[in-house]
């Protein structure tokens, strides 16, 4: 049997107390995760982890968006279609494209426009891997004499992008935002692909969903390690029909005490 690990978004600023989006009981998912990786080395055949990154103008950060007195919506705002038409939200950048991302976005119908604190900007600690994670990630890498593989997300600043495999609004003409068919490819040469990382409510999840939605090949080889991961405060019921759906699937869910055993 062939197992890849398949970690979200396991970044400082999501797992530190310091971090700028701070995820309550990212630690100790990144103290589970990192202890999985030194028990069982010889079991795990592939990891790929993944990394938010953005730029500081993101679609999801204050400063991109005002109001009519030309003050940015804190942290945590919610701004719908009806918000963006009525003016009380403007875009300041990109301004069509933004309006008909917001409308796009509640379309899909999985989650609203939400404005986040800055975090994980490109080339800033906040982007790095906890290093819990990564110090297990070196002793894995030497042990099995193999590189683990890092794929960035969200650098496109017109879309979320908060599943691996696919910004929440692709945009036909930015190849980043489309489909990862490479990603999964690669995992489906494993028998069985481990998820897990941060957040709960919304980057895990909606890699699920992707999964449930993109890759039916995966499905059946899917196994999501449930302490292994948090929600954003107050906000864990947006991802609950996801995982319902996951389950009306036959996805599997596990604890990490119980990953090969």
């Amino acid at each position: 049997m062939k197992n890849a690990f398949l970690i979200i978004d396991a970044q400082f600023d999501f797992c530190h107390p310091d971090g700028a989006l701070f995820v309550p009981g990212a630690e100790q998912d990144v103290d589970r995760m990192a202890n999985l990786i030194r028990q069982h080395g010889n079991q795990i055949d592939h990891i790929v982890v993944t990394l938010d990154t953005h730029h500081i103008l993101d679609i999801a950060h204050p400063g991109f968006w005002q109001d009519a007195s030309g003050t940015h919506p804190a942290p945590f705002t919610r701004i719908t279609g009806d918000d963006v038409d009525a003016g009380r939200w403007t875009p300041r950048f990109s301004v069509e494209k933004a309006k008909k991302y917001v409308h796009d976005l509640e379309a899909d119908g999985q989650f609203d426009h939400f404005i986040w604190p800055e975090h994980c900007l490109i080339g800033s600690r906040g982007a790095a891997l906890h290093d819990t994670l990564l110090n297990a990630l070196k002793s894995w890498s030497h042990l099995r004499n193999q590189d683990y593989v890092a794929i960035q997300k969200g650098l496109y600043p017109l879309s979320e992008h908060f599943g691996i495999f696919r910004a929440q609004v692709p945009d036909p003409a930015v190849a980043e935002t489309q489909l990862n068919t490479s990603l999964i490819v690669d995992l489906a040469r494993f028998d069985t692909v481990y998820l897990m990382g941060e957040a709960k409510s919304h980057c895990v999840a909606n890699s699920l969903k992707q999964i449930l939605n993109f890759a039916p090949e995966l499905v059946s080889k899917l196994v999501v390690v449930t302490d292994c991961m948090s929600d954003v405060a107050g906000l864990g019921h947006l991802a609950d029909p996801i995982y319902a759906e996951a389950k009306a699937r036959s996805v599997r869910f596990m604890e990490s005490d119980a990953v090969f055993t």
